[in-house]
Order: C-alpha cells, then sequence, then structure tokens
C-alpha cells in the first residue's frame, strides 16, 4: 500500500485532473446540497479517492508548514481546518458504506484505507514544524488574554476551534521526546489494525451465531409474522434450515420473550453469549486483551496511571472517581429492587409450570418470557397486542417528524430524485420554519446480513458556516423488514430506538457553527447522547403517540384502554434494563482503569470479567452486562472506550431537559427553540455544563431523576 500512496504522490498534475474527473468522489457532487452521488459511485472508485485525497492533505498541511510568514490563526488555523477537506468527503461516505452494507469487496478496502489514514493521522499528529506554528498562535492569543491587548481572534468560536486543535495535538503526544513519540506512532498504527480485525471479526460470528430451526412448531409462541421473518432470515443466509433466529448485538435476545419452546430458548441465548468468546470458531479475547494493554501504554506514555483516566479528562465527568461515584450512588439503590424483580419473576414462573415447579430455577434465558407472560396476565399487555400498531412508516412521518415539527418547527419532503446507496434507504430534505432548506435525512431501518449490528447516527457532510454546507445527515436502524407486500412492524423498544436516533440526527440537522469540526454532534461522549436520549421521551407524548399508533391494516388509533395498559408496561421490571447498562458500564471501565502490566490474557479474561462485576456487586447470572467483553463494540470496536457510562450520565441531562420542557408544556415551540438556541444549535462551541445550566436553569444535574424516570 506505500508503493500506491507513493505512485498517487508522484502522478502528474494532468494525471491527477483526469483522474478526478473520472472519480465523482473527487470532484464536487452535482446532487441537490452535495448528496454523494451513488448512481455514479462504484466500488472501484474508493482507493483511488482515498489515495488522491490523503495525497492533497498532505500537500495542504505541507504548505502551511512552509509559509515564511509568522503563525497567525489566519494563516495556520483555518487552513488546518480546511485542509482534510477532500479527505473527510471520500471518508464519510466510504465509512457510512462499510458500516450499512459492507460487502467482502468494501472490506478488503477498508483493510487497505485504514493503515494509510493511521499514517496520515500520526504524520500530522507529530508533525513538530507544524504543531510549532500552532503553539506559537495559542500562545499569543494566551498572552493576549492576559495582558488585556485585542486578540487575533474573531470571536469565541475562533477561540474553540484553537484550543480544541491545539489540545488535541498535546493529547496525541506532540509534546513528547522523540523516543516516547515514536512509540505513540507504533501503538496507534497496532491498535487501528486490531480494531480493523475486530470489525472484520465481529459481525462473522454474530451472523455465524444463527441458530436454525427445523420444524415450525419449535417456534411455537411466536406470531405468525415473526416465523414469516424467521423464513426469511434462513432464505437470506443460504437456508441450511427452514427457520433461522437471527441474533442482533446485545446480549439478551427479544425474541426469547415469546419463544415457548425452552431448549430453543437457552440455545438462541447461549449462541449470543458465546458467539465470540472461543466455545466456537470466533474468539476476540486475544484483540480485547491486546487492545486493552495497548491503550494502558498509551496513557502511561502520557503521564496517565490508565487509559480511564487519560480518555475521561477531556469529558464532563473530568475523573475516573467521579464516573464510579456516580455508578455506585446508582448500584446502591438498585441492587434490592433487582433482587426483588428476579424474585418476582421466578415465583410467578414456578406457578405456571406444571411439572417440575419445586425444582425450578430461573435461567437468564428464561426472564424474558416469564416477565412477558407476567407483564401480560397483571397489565394485559402484550409485544403482539401492541406491534400492529407500530407500523415503521407511520412511526417515522406521523412520530419522529411530526414531533420535529410540532417542537422545532422543521418539515419534511420525501425525494426520490436523489440516489440511494441501498433500496431500503429513503432521503427526505428538511425545511425549516421560515421555508429554507436545512437539511437532507436519510434513513435506512432494515437488517442485513451486509450491516453491522445496532442503531446509530452520522452523516455525509456536516453543518458549516465557513463551507457553505448544510448538514447531511443519516440514521441507521435493525429492525426486521417485513415480506413482501407486508407492513414492517416494531416493537416499543425500536419505536424508542428510532426517536433515539433522531435526537443525535436533530443535534446535526439543527447545528449553527462556523467550523466543521465544531459543528453538530463534536461533543464529549458524555454529552453527545443527552439529545437522544432526551427525544426518546416524545415517543410516549399522548399527542404524538395517538399521531403515529395506527393499526396498520384499519388506520385507527389504538384504542384507549390498550394505550393506557401499554403506557403502564413501559417501565415494567425496569430494574434488568437498568441493571444490565450499569453491568456493560462497570465490565468497561474495570479493562481501562488497569496499568498496562496488569492487563489478563486472553485465557484469563472471562474469569477477569467476573471478578470486575462481583468487585462493584454487579455479577449475577439473571441480569448479565447488555454486551459481554467479548462483543462489546462500543467499546473495542467504537469510540466508546471507558466512555460507555455515558448513556447513564446523559440519561440524567435527559430526563432533566424532558422536565423542563414538561413545566413549560411538552409541545411548546418556544421552549422547543430555546433547546435549539442553547443546546442543539451550538455543537462544541461552549462549554457543554454552561449549556446545560443555560437551559435548565441547574447549576448541576439531578442523577435523582433517573431512577424516578425508570418507575424505580
Amino acid at each position: 500500500m506505500t508503493i500506491a500512496i507513493t505512485s498517487a504522490m508522484l502522478m502528474p498534475f494532468c494525471a491527477c485532473e483526469k483522474a478526478q474527473q473520472e472519480n465523482p468522489l473527487l470532484t464536487e457532487s452535482q446532487q441537490p446540497f452535495g448528496a454523494p452521488d451513488f448512481s455514479k459511485i462504484k466500488t472501484s472508485h474508493y482507493l483511488p479517492a482515498f489515495e488522491a485525497a490523503i495525497q492533497q492533505n498532505r500537500e495542504n498541511i505541507k504548505k502551511i508548514v512552509e509559509n515564511p510568514d509568522s503563525a497567525t490563526f489566519e494563516n495556520t488555523i483555518l487552513p488546518f481546518e480546511d485542509s482534510g477537506r477532500l479527505l473527510e468527503r471520500v471518508s464519510r461516505v466510504f465509512f457510512a458504506i462499510v458500516e450499512a452494507d459492507k460487502t467482502p469487496e468494501i472490506g478488503e478496502i477498508e483493510k487497505k484505507v485504514q493503515p494509510m489514514l493511521t499514517d496520515l493521522e500520526n504524520e500530522i499528529m507529530f508533525n513538530k514544524q507544524l504543531f510549532e506554528r500552532i503553539r506559537q498562535v495559542y500562545d499569543k492569543v494566551q498572552e493576549s488574554k492576559a495582558s488585556g491587548q485585542q486578540s487575533m481572534l474573531k470571536g469565541p468560536e475562533d477561540e474553540k476551534l484553537l484550543e480544541e486543535i491545539y489540545k488535541e495535538f498535546v493529547r496525541k503526544g506532540a509534546l513528547l521526546p522523540d523516543e516516547k513519540m515514536a512509540r505513540m506512532k507504533e501503538i496507534n498504527l497496532k491498535i487501528s489494525d486490531l480494531q480493523q480485525k475486530w470489525g472484520d471479526m465481529l459481525p462473522d460470528a454474530t451472523n455465524d451465531a444463527v441458530v436454525w430451526v427445523e420444524k415450525k412448531e419449535d417456534l411455537a409462541g411466536l406470531s405468525e409474522a415473526d416465523i414469516a421473518q424467521c423464513a426469511k432470515d434462513a432464505e437470506s443466509r443460504s437456508g441450511k434450515a427452514p427457520y433461522a433466529i437471527v441474533i442482533v448485538n446485545t446480549t439478551q435476545q427479544p425474541i426469547l420473550a415469546s419463544l415457548d419452546n425452552r431448549d430453543l430458548r437457552r440455545k438462541v441465548y447461549e449462541a449470543s453469549v458465546h458467539r465470540a468468546d472461543g466455545t466456537g470458531k470466533y474468539n476476540t479475547f486475544g484483540l480485547v486483551c491486546e487492545i486493552a494493554k495497548l491503550r494502558a501504554e498509551q496513557a502511561e506514555i502520557m503521564g496517565y496511571p490508565n487509559y480511564a483516566a487519560y480518555s475521561l479528562e477531556k469529558t464532563m465527568a473530568k475523573t475516573p472517581e467521579n464516573v464510579y461515584a456516580f455508578l455506585k450512588s446508582l448500584i446502591s439503590q438498585y441492587a434490592t429492587k433487582a433482587d426483588a424483580e428476579t424474585k418476582a419473576i421466578e415465583d410467578y414462573a414456578r406457578k405456571t409450570i406444571s411439572d417440575g415447579a419445586d425444582t425450578f430455577q430461573l435461567q437468564p434465558y428464561d426472564r424474558f418470557y416469564y416477565s412477558a407472560k407476567m407483564k401480560k396476565e397483571l397489565l394485559d399487555v402484550s409485544d403482539d397486542e401492541v406491534k400492529p400498531y407500530f407500523n415503521v412508516d407511520s412511526v417515522l412521518v406521523n412520530g419522529v417528524f411530526y414531533a420535529a415539527n410540532r417542537v422545532y418547527g422543521l418539515t419534511f419532503k420525501e425525494r426520490t430524485d436523489i440516489p440511494l446507496y441501498h433500496p431500503d434507504t429513503k432521503v427526505f430534505e428538511v425545511f425549516d420554519k421560515d421555508g429554507k432548506t436545512k437539511a437532507l435525512f436519510y434513513c435506512d431501518y432494515f437488517r442485513r446480513p451486509t450491516k453491522r449490528g445496532g442503531a446509530w447516527m452520522d452523516g455525509f457532510a456536516k453543518q458549516s458556516r465557513q463551507w457553505n454546507q448544510i448538514p447531511i445527515i443519516y440514521n441507521v436502524c435493525n429492525s426486521a423488514k417485513a415480506p413482501e407486500g407486508k407492513p414492517s412492524l416494531l416493537t416499543w423498544d425500536e419505536v424508542t430506538t428510532m426517536f433515539h436516533e433522531f435526537g443525535h440526527a436533530l443535534h446535526g440537522i439543527l447545528s449553527d457553527c462556523q467550523y466543521n469540526s465544531l459543528s453538530g454532534t463534536a461533543v464529549a461522549r458524555d454529552f453527545v447522547e443527552m439529545p437522544s436520549q432526551f427525544n426518546e421521551s416524545f415517543a410516549s407524548i399522548p399527542e404524538i403517540f395517538d399521531h403515529y399508533a395506527r393499526h396498520c391494516d384499519t388506520g385507527q388509533p389504538m384504542p384507549p384502554d390498550l394505550k393506557e395498559r401499554m403506557l403502564k408496561s413501559i417501565n415494567f421490571q425496569s430494574a434488568y434494563a437498568l441493571g444490565e447498562n450499569l453491568a456493560a458500564t462497570c465490565v468497561d471501565l474495570a479493562w481501562h482503569m488497569l496499568p498496562s502490566k496488569d492487563i489478563c490474557t486472553p485465557e484469563q479474561a472471562k474469569d477477569f470479567e467476573n471478578e470486575a462485576l462481583r468487585q462493584v456487586g454487579l455479577l449475577n447470572l439473571q441480569i448479565p452486562p447488555r454486551y459481554h467483553t467479548s462483543y462489546f463494540n462500543h467499546v473495542f470496536g467504537g469510540g466508546y472506550a471507558a466512555g460507555y457510562y455515558s448513556y447513564l450520565w446523559t440519561e440524567v441531562l435527559a430526563v432533566n431537559i424532558a422536565d423542563v420542557f414538561a413545566k413549560r408544556g411538552a409541545l411548546n415551540p418556544e421552549t422547543g427553540q430555546d433547546m435549539r438556541d442553547k443546546i442543539l444549535s451550538r455543537g462544541n462551541t461552549g462549554d457543554l455544563m454552561q449549556m446545560f445550566t443555560d437551559f435548565t436553569g441547574m447549576a448541576q444535574p439531578d442523577a435523582s431523576s433517573l431512577l424516578k424516570a425508570r418507575g424505580l
């Protein structure tokens, strides 16, 4: 690959120009608002586009470094902000496809591209001449502030951009001596390679964990629609049996709530928890231990005791001690409720079993099943009853979009003239309350073998006044697509997931920032989940709920009595959901609180996880972590290392903000505008806690509200 990069760097200008003309990734898209032109983009375009964009990025950095004038914001910081614009455009398109439609060909290109990008990042972050110019600008600004002289900066966004760039260089090791700098480069390359291997292995392991079913009667308890989905999933996976139960990314599998066959429930649960721990042909523990060890070494080189301390410094929480204090306050209140919940489910199960009730012991694969039956008996509601009212199209248009219209004044119009990367995808033009185009929004909600598990938001382009760019945002989920001619129906969890991911989308859509690198969701991990978790609250607001919860066949709203029972059931036995999140959070922190010399071997990884949970009082067979170590993609494949706590942390912020909306009127557009002005439009242009305070009037978040909101 080095040879290919070198060849690209030496390519004559006329050849470069010709290549750019032939490659749609290297020229401005002629689609509306610069949307990617997927009618022209071919798989063969990606690698040459990366080579050319990386070359251009290097040349732009070289121009900054070789500028003979003294360093200023205008000739150093702004050109640096713009230096990778082409590479960002190429990367955003390519990695969207990697996540959502990763064919073998795309996977092979990714293996070549990742080391190229890591090499480039190393070159930039450890470029001493570049950093020296950045530091000169930073020092001049600090001196101006200290002396009261006029700054070279035009405003707070300039200051924030300079601060973020300078501190990122320092955090990556720009001040290190040569020997340590060289080691950091090696570590960066190695981690990139290991995460690439993780990204290849985990989806394969999850796909391989499918549970094959020969007889329809073994699927007793499932609805006819769910059985048809199992048949469709079997067909799409080469049909080793007539039916297939696909494993989703979390430990517990939603289908376990309905399966009557206990042995099949056990097989499904075990397929989930053992997908990548070496029980079968896949084992990620070697990758986990190596990644954890390298991260710990990174932190130690930078002068921190462990990776958690290093990583958390730039978050709202600041230190591992603050995170643990937050978690312990929840664990202490949660534990007794969780034990009572488990006992209630086991007692109920024994009452319903005709044979062997005296010796029956509740297993984790039984929990969802008997909890669902208990909920049906006590509250007279089940997923099969409510799913016909949650048609994915109605949830999107009459729920997600309707709430955004009522609160923020946005309207949505589907565009059928913009090319898409997959037939299941849709794109909408988003209009602001003044009628002007605000963004493009893509949605891709159905699972397929080439899509990674989970749900996420990102963008083909971020908002930037500097670049005159509107945001081009997408949401991706993994709901089941119904057979042809049938409506695709959602569970309540999938409904709230759509609202959640659209909360992230709103953070991108409503951004109004000068600079690309500060806009939208470019905030600390323990703030970025707040808008999404807050947006979930709209799913159950009566006026919104009634607007989208309509029967897929008749179009009639959910009957009032069913609606009342369904909404009451949302927090039914909610200790489980909190417990699995707390356990996953503590697993994440345990791996990243260790010094490098104490990282365990792959053979010890399972025991390490169990011991970590035991120490915090969360080793509970009945409530396992939402993700066990071996398939914890957020932490070992994504950007949430030492940061999974942020889901609970930001839930507190979200509940506090929802309380403000409730007091002012949940759909009050004035409150929505206030939310836009003080939080959603501002990206990372100010202090995040101050943004929270400006909107809520609270000096600090109130953590006690989380347990109340969860019904605990």
